[in-house]
């Protein structure tokens, strides 16, 4: 049962926007941009991805530094930031953990068993990165954001969960329907079983913050002030 919040605290508090695996903060650039023109505080950060020696409670490290003294966050997080958001509810106070096209974890499960225990397939070839993270992005931004991209080390998606379930936070779940990294069907099915929830839907690929920013910061700014957790 989520416990319950105050929604006047929400209206105040920063969005923390965690990108996903092999990639910059920038990929938020467009949502951030309109968060503050909405008069929102935005917190973006580098996670260590091509840092070998960087694992999840580092990554989650570097998210709780750039909060700071911050209070009443809303967590914002792509892909295997899936796997990163939730340590952060357990070290920071955290009014609303929104999930876009992201990964759900299980106590003790890698990110790299979570694929084989939820039957996972990609909706085709995922060498392909235009087609399959950016086919729906405008050409000029997709090529900016493939030079902007960084290698991933594998020492983060080989660490077991370290949570024993997940955390007493209010959780939304966006899933993008023509994503061909997590195919609608699969992560519809995900979503139900490991969080019980029924997940709001986006027309748009896995990178939503640049292929729909707008419509990702507007909905955003509707979770924040709904009060259906």
């Amino acid at each position: 049962m989520a416990r319950a919040v105050d929604y006047g605290s929400v209206m105040s508090a920063s969005y923390v926007l965690i990108h996903g695996a092999g990639d910059v903060g920038w990929y938020w650039h467009r949502v951030e941009v309109a968060l503050r023109a909405r008069g929102r505080d935005v917190v973006v950060m580098d996670l260590p991805v091509d840092d070998d020696s960087a694992g999840l409670a580092e990554y989650a490290d570097v998210v709780v530094d750039a909060i700071g003294k911050r209070r009443g966050a809303i967590l914002v997080a792509q892909s295997f930031g899936g796997y990163v958001a939730p340590l952060v509810c357990d070290r920071v106070a955290v009014e609303l953990l929104v999930l876009v096209a992201a990964m759900v974890p299980a106590p003790g499960e890698s990110a790299e068993a979570m694929f084989a225990h939820t039957r996972y397939a990609p909706a085709g070839d995922v060498s392909d990165t235009i087609e399959t993270f950016y086919h729906d992005v405008d050409p000029e931004l997709a090529k900016e954001a493939i030079a902007r991209g960084r290698h991933q080390s594998e020492t983060p998606s080989k660490q077991p969960w370290p949570l024993a379930a997940w955390p007493d936070v209010p959780t939304r779940f966006l899933l993008c329907r023509n994503d061909r990294l997590f195919p609608a069907a699969w992560l519809r099915r995900v979503v139900r079983e490991r969080l019980d929830l029924t997940p709001d839907e986006i027309d748009s690929g896995h990178t939503p913050a640049l292929s729909h920013a707008d419509e990702l910061a507007e909905y955003l700014s509707y979770c924040a002030q709904s009060r259906r957790p």
